[in-house]
């Protein structure tokens, strides 16, 4: 009983929340403008690309070698 009571006041102050007249907004004078879109796109073909490499794995060197830790990093109890 209690939720259907619950049900039906949410969906009466929802109905009256939306039933307000909010037309208290201003209109406002638009301006148009043309714009002219002239691009020439020209790329050149290189074949000298050089190319990243993704390591999947953990122990790939290049991983150990980002991942180094010193001495100093260590934790110390006070």
């Amino acid at each position: 009983m209690k939720t259907i009571l619950t049900i039906i006041a949410v969906t009466f102050i929802g109905t009256m929340a939306m039933a307000q007249d909010i037309s208290k907004e201003k209109k406002v004078e638009t301006i148009t403008a043309d714009v002219v879109l002239d691009v020439d796109f020209q790329q050149a073909i290189r074949k000298d690309r050089k190319t990243a490499r993704l390591y999947k794995f953990k122990n790939s060197r290049v991983k150990q070698a980002l991942s180094f830790t010193t001495k100093k990093n260590k934790s110390i109890l006070a």
